[in-house]
């Protein structure tokens, strides 16, 4: 099959996953057309200098910033969203005469910020740029004026009176919210609009009808937000410079705490391993989010750079973690908003009592030392942040030790019961009022998703509701790892957090006001369907009482479990493995030491794949003929979206299946000696992969060009890499010899935490 270009505009066949050739629908390529860049007018910049914000003592102040600066921060923010270049030469509106005059009576600068996104927002939409009150006024306009009045946490209210629209919230984050729910309702700015390229269509003015007055109460999840875990694409799509003290570049982090806001969410976890100081902490607040950590990370101690020697065991050295987590805990700035995680887990995000042998076995001492740790965690935070708020993510083991009554901890911690990495939560039915839970909709595991959606849309809403039901709406965290592949199910979560539990409202109505806004109303109803029909078709695990057991075989399953096949295929045991969330300084580990026999394994494995692979590929070829004629009721200019996030989501599991299936066939044919039919199997995988790469083209249009150097965690170029050893390997054994290493992850958090150097976990 040719790939697709901007010269070769379609992709005339498509191998069904079953290998046999068939003719389907021509798919143009996306992306053509595509530029970078915003509109800014000269009282764009003019309007934003007037606002530009200065981090300083008072970092409520306000200055005026020289053109050049505002120029430079300007081009940063232009050059990380996409607009059609078609969008430049559309027919603007005419400029509303006078213009719109916005005026701020709250000097907050998170709120100053999102000012500056409404300015945005009514330039694109209207065609010119708001006028702001620190300018010469304007007569017969229409006045946006944005205030803060005292009221229930985070509720706002949106009126109009004549031609003054106002714009009111109780508190700081209710003022933000007003403001992105008014752009929102009233200019038609879709809240994930830089994650789907959703462009605003053009307006002569704003429809907001004289005497509308709406008010939205306080949320109904107290703390709500996203964990941007094992952000393998956005770090090598959109690197941070090396003086930057981050991992991606804070352009697209501040598109991902904008987006936050937007969704009327009020925390995020901001990235796997930080250190305190990190430009993604500091960022985040500056956006006025609340920054929370990492249940590995307890009160921000970066567990992944624990430095060599130094002992990890609270219960011989309680001096070492006690420095550890004070050092860590000075890094924060006094006045940032941190609902502080407290807990005890070990290095690598592994059970602590791999480090400690005076625990080992015993869950009663387990907890005990658990609950000590967290005591000695809030004492020491009490003594810099007097006013501290506490939460406990009982992740792994922890949720084993509360369900046993093992673990007891204060009252004013809230208690966060975990899922699994599937979007079930582990508490068995003991969540009670004033809980909370973690929550997944992208996994790193092995067997879950990070290039697609695996968590169905009814499997969410049942368990938000049955922890609303119970009270239990303290804490909600979602895991979204690169946010990208996961929009649809990441802003469902955020609309139930917010409080839009509607009764009537099911899955299939989510799907199909998604598919609405996303894809236009001639698709949505056959879409909500083919969302069904995606769910329904991802395989699952066999039933067990193991991890994962009876769950979902996303992305990931497939890479991982081919990759291992191959290589035990071809090397006999000791294997060994490399892990990337570890400190430095930790050598690799034997892996399945007393597994001496790697055939068992291998016949274990076939005999459970392959007839799912088989089973699998039906309903994947099914699905992608029921997307393709979907796409001609896609307006043309949403058709690029819709080419990555539904014909490129189900490559990723339809040809991915496919390749595990013919992996299978490839090692059976080989340990047979037949060794032509182990060629040609193998070659059938490879052509999966590189059809999986076509349609993964589609996902790299306009700004994302690039999206895909960053998928180093499902590493597809590495399946197709071990796919060509094993080719050669077949026909020359003696002279090809992999080195006997499973990579899990050790490529890609090198990638991710290289600009932290040597830095190490201060013990002093």
């Amino acid at each position: 099959m040719p790939r697709p270009s901007c010269r070769n505009r379609s992709t005339p066949t498509i191998e069904p996953s079953n290998g046999v050739s068939a003719r389907v629908s021509r798919l143009p390529l996306a992306g053509r057309g595509f530029a970078p860049g915003l509109f800014f007018s000269a009282g764009a910049f003019r309007a934003i200098e007037a606002l530009a914000i200065v981090q300083n003592n008072d970092r409520h102040s306000i200055m005026r910033l020289s053109k050049r600066q505002v120029v430079q921060g300007l081009s940063v923010m232009a050059s990380m969203a996409a607009v059609p270049a078609a969008a430049a030469a559309r027919k603007r509106p005419s400029a509303p005469h006078p213009p719109v005059t916005i005026r701020l009576s709250t000097p907050a600068a998170p709120v100053l910020t999102a000012a500056k996104d409404l300015a945005r927002d009514i330039e694109l939409v209207l065609g010119a740029p708001p006028v702001f009150a620190s300018q010469p006024a304007t007569r017969g306009g229409l006045l946006i004026e944005i205030e803060t009045r005292p009221g229930d946490r985070e509720s706002f209210s949106l009126r109009r009176r004549g031609q003054a629209i106002t714009l009111t919230g109780a508190d700081l984050r209710g003022t933000i919210y007003a403001v992105y729910q008014f752009s929102q309702d009233y200019l038609g700015v879709d809240p994930m609009y830089f994650w789907t390229d959703q462009i605003p269509e053009p307006r002569a003015g704003i429809d907001m009808a004289d005497g509308t007055e709406r008010t939205f109460p306080t949320p109904l999840i107290e703390y709500r937000g996203f964990f941007t875990n094992d952000e393998d694409q956005l770090t090598g799509w959109a690197p941070a410079r090396a003086d930057e003290q981050t991992n991606i570049a804070p352009a697209v982090m501040d598109k991902v705490y904008e987006t936050l806001l937007r969704l009327k969410a009020n925390m995020v976890v901001p990235s796997t391993w930080p250190f305190p100081d990190d430009l993604q902490i500091k960022a985040a607040s500056a956006r006025g989010l609340i920054v929370n950590q990492h249940h590995a990370t307890p009160v921000g101690m970066n567990a992944a750079r624990w430095p060599e020697h130094a002992p990890y065991n609270f219960t011989d050295h309680p001096d070492v973690l006690r420095n550890a987590w004070r050092n860590a805990v000075d890094l924060y700035d006094r006045d940032q908003e941190i609902l502080w995680t407290v807990g005890l887990r070990g290095l690598s995000d592994m059970p602590y009592s791999a480090h400690d042998p005076s625990v080992a076995g015993s869950d009663q001492k387990m907890g005990a030392i658990i609950a000590k740790a967290i005591a000695e965690q809030m004492r020491i935070v009490r003594d810099r942040f007097p006013d501290a708020k506490f939460v406990t993510n009982l992740w792994s083991e922890g949720a084993r030790l509360m369900r046993a009554g093992h673990l007891q901890l204060p009252p004013e911690v809230i208690i966060a019961w975990p899922d699994e990495g599937w979007g079930l939560v582990r508490d068995d039915g003991q969540v009670s009022r004033g809980q909370g839970f973690y929550y997944h909709v992208a996994m790193l595991n092995g067997r879950a998703n990070q290039l697609s959606e695996m968590v169905p849309a009814e499997r969410i809403r049942s368990e938000f509701e049955r922890f609303i039901k119970a009270g239990a709406t303290r804490f909600a965290l979602v895991n979204v790892s690169d946010l990208r592949a996961v929009t649809m199910t990441a802003k469902f979560t955020m609309d139930l957090a917010w409080g839009d539990t509607r009764p009537d409202r099911n899955a299939e109505d989510y799907y199909r006001d998604w598919a609405t806004i996303q894809f236009g109303p001639k698709a949505a109803a056959p879409l909500a369907d083919f969302y069904e029909a995606y769910f329904a078709a991802i395989p699952h695990a066999p039933a067990g009482k193991n991890y994962g057991d009876g769950m979902e075989l996303g992305d990931q399953h497939y890479h991982q479990t081919a990759r291992e096949l191959l290589l035990r295929a071809m090397v006999n045991p000791p294997y060994y493995r490399s892990f990337g969330q570890t400190p430095k300084w930790r050598a690799m580990q034997l892996y399945d030491e007393k597994d001496a026999d790697p055939g068992k394994w291998i016949d274990a494995t076939i005999a459970r794949e392959l007839p799912s692979c088989r089973s699998a590929a039906r309903r994947w070829d099914t699905l992608l003929g029921m997307a393709l004629p979907i796409e001609r009721l896609v307006p043309p200019k949403r058709r690029a979206y819709f080419r990555y996030a539904v014909l490129t989501m189900i490559a990723a599991n339809r040809n991915s299946n496919a390749m595990l299936m013919r992996v299978c066939e490839a090692v059976i044919a080989a340990r047979a000696g037949r060794t032509g039919d182990a060629i040609r199997a193998t070659a059938a995988a490879i052509a999966q992969i590189d059809e999986l790469d076509r349609y993964r083209a589609f996902g790299a249009y306009g700004k994302w060009q690039h999206w895909w150097r960053g998928d180093w965690l499902t590493n597809v170029a590495s399946t197709r890499a071990q796919l060509v050893a094993f080719r050669t390997w077949v026909t020359d054994p003696a002279g090809t010899s992999p080195l006997p290493v499973l990579d899990v992850d050790w490529y890609a958090y090198y990638k991710i935490l290289k600009y932290q150097g040597d830095r190490v976990v201060d013990i002093s």
